[in-house]
């Protein structure tokens, strides 16, 4: 058995010492758990869920602290320091994550925030980030179905909208039209797949799309006219954001509510506002 560097391993404890425990690595030795970690009454022949990396020594060691990125993921981390070697990145460990600048698309500033991906490097078998993202995200072609939910991660803004990471895996885009909310790098959401085009990018949308929406919006449209005296002073000409304010749907979603209940004669459309019939 070897552990996974990088990740989480269930590992059995195997002896106490003074300055913790340690923990049986089957091929890769016994591997330090320091004090620190120890959860209370924790005694040799105990199973601990621990996540491995190196110390500055490259031992390999155990720790119980979560990090923020595990190694074959993407995340969104802040510039600790930089030295003639390279960025470190907080990543929530004692021993901040390395960055090398042939890993990086631009120098990296202390204290700023780039998305990034963390793998263990071939020749040094050390676990680093690098910000070229797109060369670790998957060239198959996305499984996915339109109007699928999925969970995605901010990570640049472009001239046709923002550019996400799909399940840790694709690169997706949501347009800008479609966007009623700030965006930040690194933030994670929901978002629905409108289609997979042939080259294998995900086109997305935060709302849900499709006839399903429109019928829950169109009862919810109904019931927040009824709860506020039967009129709201939004139209078909309304801002797209004051609608996302009010009903986090987009204008599209709001139009095809506001017809649906318009045909069934539950409403009265006027210049200012919408009025129950």
């Amino acid at each position: 058995m070897h552990v996974e560097l990088g990740k989480y391993n269930q590992l059995e404890v195997v002896k106490e010492v003074d300055f913790g425990l340690y923990l049986d690595g089957g091929d890769d030795g016994e591997i330090l758990l320091p004090t620190r970690y120890v959860p209370e009454g924790c005694r040799p022949g105990d199973m601990l869920n621990v996540f491995i990396y190196l110390d500055n020594e490259e031992r390999l060691i155990a720790t119980t602290l979560e990090p923020l990125v595990q190694v074959g993921e993407f995340a969104c981390l802040e510039v600790a320091w930089v030295n003639e070697y390279g960025t470190f990145l907080d990543w929530g460990l004692m021993k901040d994550l390395f960055v090398p600048f042939r890993e990086q698309k631009m120098k990296m500033l202390k204290g700023h925030r780039y998305v990034i991906h963390a793998h263990v490097d071939e020749d040094s078998y050390r676990i680093m980030a690098s910000a070229k993202v797109e060369r670790y995200l998957s060239k198959d072609m996305p499984p996915y179905e339109a109007g699928q939910e999925v969970d995605v991660m901010a990570w640049q803004r472009t001239d046709l909208g923002y550019k996400v990471i799909v399940d840790n895996r694709y690169s997706g885009l949501l347009y800008r039209n479609e966007i009623f909310q700030p965006l930040e790098p690194g933030m994670r959401l929901r978002a629905y797949v409108r289609q997979v085009r042939p080259d294998g990018k995900i086109d997305l949308s935060l709302q849900q799309d499709g006839g399903r929406k429109v019928k829950d919006f169109s009862t919810e449209l109904l019931e927040y006219i009824k709860n506020h005296d039967g009129y709201i002073p939004l139209h078909d000409k309304s801002d797209a954001e004051e609608i996302y304010e009010t009903f986090g749907v987009s204008k599209k979603t709001f139009k095809k509510g506001v017809g649906d209940l318009y045909k069934r004669r539950l409403i009265v459309l006027q210049e200012d506002g919408i009025r129950l019939a």
